[in-house]
This record gives C-alpha cells, sequence and structure tokens, in this order.
C-alpha cells in the first residue's frame, strides 16, 4: 500500500492526478503541468515535498561526524541557521544521496533527504555514526510535513497566508532557515526561483495548503516540479547521479571541497579515479524531445542523455547529458531519437533562472 503525506486528502479535493512515487502517493498535477510550471516562473506556486525526510543529527560532535560524512565542508556553516548543499558519498566516490545540511547549534545540524533513499540513508548515517561518532543521535523527523513555495511572488504571498511572518522572514536571504514557534522555515528550493521551504508539524500542514490557495498560490505536482528544477540545470538523484557516478562526473564538482586537509568519504577515491565523463546541457534544434538514456554522440565518443524534457519557458527540448570530457560548449552533436539521429548544441545551464532564460536560442 502506497504511503500518503498529510496534504493527501487535499490533492483529492483538487482532484489531483495521483501516482506512485518512491512508494508515496503523490500528485503528477492538477490539471495542467504546463500551467502549473508557468505559475512558479510568473507568480507563485506550491508543492507537497513531505515525502521528503528531515534528519536531525544531535549531540557533542555533530559538526566532527558531518566534516567525515559529507563532500562538502561543513565548516563554512557559522552563522545559526546556515544551509550547504552537498552530497554524502560512498567509499567508491559514488553518490549516496544529495542533501541540504543545516546548521542550528554547535549540537544541532539538520538534513533533508530524498524520498526514495529515506531507508538507506538512514541505514548509512546509523553505521557511519557507529563507526566514526557513538552516541550522537540520529533523529528522523517523521512527524513533519514539507510545504515548498515558489516563484517570484511567493514571499508577499507566504506574509499573506501566514500573517506575522514578514518581519522575521522578509530579510532572509537564499540558502537560510529560522525557526518560527514550531515551523522550520528555509529560504531554499528547486525551481530556480526565489522561495520558501515550510517544514511543520504534519496536523497543520492542511491548514497551511488552504491558506496559501486562498492567497493565490496555486497548487503544483511532480511534473511541473521536473521541469522547472531541469530549466534550473538541478540534478535528480537516480537520474543525472547515483551511488556508480561521483558529483565529479555529475557536474556537482563545486559542492566538494578537496582542497582542505579535512578527510571525508570518499575523498581517496575522487583523487584517485581519472575523471573522463562530465555534465553538460543540451538544446534540440530539431523537433522532438529529449529523454534520459537516450544515446549521444560526440566527436570526442559516446555519451548519455541523463535528464530531458521539453521546456515549457523556452519551448524547445533540453536537456542533462553525461558526455565525454574535451565535448565543449557549442558542439555539435547527435542524439538518437527513436530510430534516427537528431541534431542538438551543447550549452552551458542552467537553461533558465529567476524566469528568464540563460541560453541562446
Amino acid at each position: 500500500m502506497l504511503k500518503q503525506t498529510p496534504l493527501n486528502a487535499k490533492h483529492r479535493e483538487a482532484n489531483a492526478k495521483l501516482v506512485d512515487f518512491s512508494g508515496w502517493e503523490m500528485p503528477i498535477h492538477y490539471g495542467s503541468q504546463i500551467a502549473e510550471h508557468h505559475a512558479v516562473r510568473r507568480d507563485a506556486g506550491m508543492f507537497d515535498v513531505s515525502h521528503m525526510l528531515p534528519v536531525d543529527i544531535k549531540g557533542e560532535g555533530a559538526r566532527a561526524f558531518l566534516r567525515q560524512l559529507l563532500a562538502n565542508n561543513v565548516d563554512r556553516l557559522t552563522t545559526t541557521g546556515k544551509a550547504l548543499y552537498s552530497c554524502m558519498l560512498n567509499e567508491d566516490g559514488g553518490v549516496v544521496d544529495d542533501l541540504i545540511v543545516y546548521f542550528m547549534t554547535d549540537t544541532w545540524f539538520r538534513l533533508v533527504v530524498n524520498a526514495g533513499c529515506v531507508d538507506k540513508d538512514l541505514a548509512w548515517l546509523e553505521a557511519q555514526r557507529d563507526r566514526y561518532a557513538p552516541g550522537l543521535q540520529i533523529l528522523p523527523c517523521r512527524d513533519l510535513a514539507m510545504i515548498a513555495i515558489q516563484g517570484p511572488n511567493a514571499a508577499a504571498k507566504l506574509w499573506q497566508a501566514l500573517p506575522g511572518s514578514e518581519g522575521v522572514t522578509r530579510a532572509m536571504k537564499p540558502f537560510t532557515a529560522i525557526v518560527i514557534g514550531t515551523m522550520f522555515v528555509a529560504r531554499t528550493g528547486y525551481t530556480g526561483e526565489d522561495g520558501f521551504e515550510v517544514m511543520l508539524p504534519a496536523r497543520a500542514a492542511p491548514y497551511m495548503w488552504q491558506a496559501l490557495t486562498e492567497a493565490g498560490v496555486k497548487p503544483c505536482g511532480l511534473g511541473a516540479c521536473d521541469t522547472l528544477r531541469l530549466e534550473a540545470g538541478m540534478n535528480l538523484f537516480g537520474q543525472d547521479m547515483d551511488e556508480k557516478i561521483t558529483p565529479l562526473e555529475a557536474g556537482l564538482a563545486w559542492t566538494v571541497d578537496l582542497k582542505a586537509e579535512r578527510d571525508f568519504i570518499g575523498k581517496d577515491a575522487l583523487l584517485r579515479l581519472p575523471r573522463d565523463k562530465q555534465l553538460v546541457g543540451l538544446l534540440l534544434l530539431e523537433r522532438g524531445v529529449l529523454r534520459g538514456h537516450q544515446q549521444v554522440f560526440t566527436a570526442q565518443g559516446a555519451g548519455e542523455v541523463t535528464s530531458g524534457t521539453f521546456s515549457p519557458t523556452l519551448n524547445v527540448a533540453i536537456a542533462l547529458a553525461r558526455v565525454p570530457v574535451g565535448v565543449k560548449v557549442g558542439d555539435p552533436v547527435e542524439v538518437a531519437i527513436r530510430d534516427k539521429k537528431v541534431m542538438a548544441r551543447v550549452v552551458e545551464y542552467p537553461f533558465v533562472r529567476n524566469g528568464k532564460a540563460l541560453i541562446d536560442l
């Protein structure tokens, strides 16, 4: 039986099309994926992301533990509420999961992990805790729901739905979080737009969802979430990287600190392994739609599309693809779509941020 978030009844009331996503019954759309996508780019939309799991790391030695666990360096987190995006690696340098870590106090960090990785991540965290930091508490926050409010008008509509919140959230910078009563409010998101992710008690989530609806925030499903994140050049675990792909091959070298003397799980492998693949953006030059696992042909050898879609903002097909090192921005490539090869061009990604196209069509 599929698991349900605390907002499942709200999705049904709105006639959402519900699908199985990592064992959860989740909305794919509420009638029009395209309209939901444009709502986020032009106004404000909200997503139920309660299937993701906040995990609190508490106790003395929490920072030292995460210093060992994560490829990015938590020593960069010195201000309360500051957040960091990082990958958690295995000994071979592959990505166990990608996550956000928030620093709240020296004895309290909060991770938010992907829905499809929850059981695996918790087992990994506990195994590494037992290895490096016995006595540290690893606390899954299963009693919390999470709502993402995204778009150029997300802040104004959140303030309307949550009276009194403007005074404490207006000055928040991206990748920061604060605690407001029983709510944990972060200025983060997965769309390439301004916005917030609000963690709150599960019982309160339907009331928050209703208040946001009344403020004019459009409910959005997984379909729009995927096109938005791909336009924004954001990786999806299981498609753009996994346990056999290193962050260096997934365009995430910027999240890996190899300069500090600090050791971390997977560092030796990253330093040792040859780097012969890279992640690039593709823009389709002919008719068709780019999809994951399509073969890419370049002058340097073959590659593969990892994520592809039709971009509602750009009105053209785009993709992320893993190709040989040496392929450059501007290079022509061919992509196998069904039984023929079509032309595409290598471009820099992200493709879209804050509602604006970042590439030349």
